[in-house]
């Protein structure tokens, strides 16, 4: 499937309690006739009109501002994206690209690391680089050729020394059981080490270490000071129930899940997992707890991740209708489908439970040929509302505000033309996620793409400034 700051010395920058307190009021409600107001909303784009080949479309208030394209040997599909200072780490199934963007309408190539193993989705700590290897390889190694399932040697997670950004060095793997799709990085409490929850799903005897049912997540630990003494710490089973038992090519069954979104600082994490939802209380980082679960059988076919808002109360879950690689933004498919579902979080403690609220889909119709789907997103770090920001792979990039978790809008949009108008060509923003004033896209074909969002509504994220994001690694925007 195409698929952190850390604690009270929080590695961000937040503006002080008082001045938080004149900026929500400005932000909340900026007064007719005011600079802010001036600047346009996004009208939402004609649901029957599709651009040409190519052809670049947005909404006033979303803007392309560069464009780096793949390089080989790096040319192969783009995915998932981290962010450090002035880098961007950018995953590839073949290695990674360290970006340098200091200036975000202009960045250059620091380095690019080949080390094949799809998807190479990636997170970074400190001077750590981690990568999930998902497909079955010769060795461990970076020299590693893919091999069949049945003789598969090695699959699991790659350890970077990235201290030196033009010469990354890798220093350790760790094998896990079925691989690892994604996995999230979550910090000790003791800061001394991170564990990452590695999400994988089969179920297949022909995987390493993956006999069916495969239930369960692994649990990496790595001292940040010795990262060749990581190792698997626990197998924690998500589902001693099974999960949900789907229905054959309509929807997924349980067995994994897909991705999880940590937010430790609330002690919780958000887990999309194939057949159902679930949120968890990861307290104890080695033995996280499921608290409540929920499944929409009409609607869901593939739970793909999840994003909560910045206070902790709602989780928004994305559904990955087709793998990824489906048209499934089309009149024929609707609303409600391939979409995300938005839920509020109600109770507390073990009580707490997720409560259904909405769905939101991108309210523009692509073509056929075009792959489109709820795809990986990050808050925008807005004062008093909730906005966010997610790809939708050909269907683009959508600004979308669930401050209201019943009425989620767009607010702004930004897309490419299909790659073809005569044959299904897989493509579009894999990952766009929001860091330090700009938008950063991970194109599958295209590249890296940075795009300026200038609107009333959101200027006040331009007041907060991260040193680390990785985004399943959910940091908190507001403390005091």
């Amino acid at each position: 499937m195409l698929s952190s700051p850390t604690p009270r010395s929080r590695r961000l920058t937040t503006v002080s309690l008082a001045a938080i307190g004149l900026l929500l009021v400005t932000a909340v409600a900026a007064p007719p006739g005011s600079a802010a107001e001036a600047t346009p909303s996004a009208p939402v784009g004609a649901a029957n009109t599709i651009p040409g080949v190519d052809e670049i479309v947005s909404s006033p208030n979303l803007k392309q501002v560069a464009n780096l394209p793949k390089v080989a040997p790096l040319d192969a599909t783009n995915s998932d994206l981290a962010f450090q200072g002035r880098y961007a780490f950018a995953g590839n199934y073949n290695g990674f690209v360290v970006y340098d963007i200091s200036k975000p309408a202009a960045p250059t190539v620091v380095s690019r690391v080949f080390c094949p193993g799809s998807q190479n989705d990636i997170s970074v700590r400190g001077n750590l680089l981690f990568l999930s290897t998902d497909s079955p390889r010769s060795d461990d190694s970076c020299n590693s050729t893919q091999v069949p399932t049945s003789e598969t040697k090695w699959e699991g997670i790659r350890i970077f020394d990235i201290s030196d950004k033009a010469n990354p060095r890798y220093v350790k793997s760790v094998q896990t059981a079925c691989g690892s799709h994604t996995h999230t990085l979550v910090p000790a409490k003791d800061r001394a080490s991170v564990y990452l929850y590695v999400s994988s799903y089969g179920p297949s005897d022909t995987y390493v270490g993956c006999p069916p049912p495969h239930d369960s997540i692994s649990i990496v630990k790595v001292p940040l000071r010795t990262p060749t003494d990581a190792a698997v710490v626990a197998t924690p089973n998500l589902f001693p129930d099974g999960g949900y038992e789907g229905i054959p090519r309509v929807k997924s069954a349980t067995s994994g899940c897909h991705d999880i979104t940590a937010y430790p600082d609330k002690d919780l994490a958000a887990g999309a997992c194939m057949g159902d939802g679930i949120l968890m209380d990861i307290s104890d980082r080695e033995s996280p707890r499921v608290i409540n679960r929920v499944r929409d059988t009409e609607n869901f076919a593939f739970w793909h991740s999840a994003t909560f808002n910045n206070a902790g109360t709602k989780v928004v879950f994305t559904d990955e209708l087709g793998g990824g690689g489906a048209a499934t933004c089309t009149e024929a498919v609707g609303p409600n489908r391939g979409a995300n579902a938005i839920y509020d979080i109600t109770g507390s403690g073990d009580a707490r439970a997720l409560v259904f609220r909405s769905y939101y889909k991108i309210p523009r119709y692509n073509a056929d040929t075009e792959n489109c789907v709820a795809h990986n997103g990050s808050l925008v770090p807005v004062l008093g509302r909730d906005i966010m920001v997610q790809a939708w792979y050909q269907g683009g990039v959508s600004v979308f505000d669930f401050t209201d978790s019943a009425t989620p809008k767009e607010i702004a949009f930004w897309e490419r033309g299909p790659l073809s108008l005569d044959r299904p060509v897989g493509g579009g923003t894999w990952s766009a996620y929001y860091y330090n004033g700009y938008i950063y896209s991970n194109d599958m074909v295209k590249g890296f793409d940075v795009l300026k969002l200038n609107d009333w509504r959101t200027w006040t994220a331009n007041l907060v400034r991260y040193r680390e994001l990785n985004v399943q690694t959910q940091p908190s925007y507001l403390s005091w």
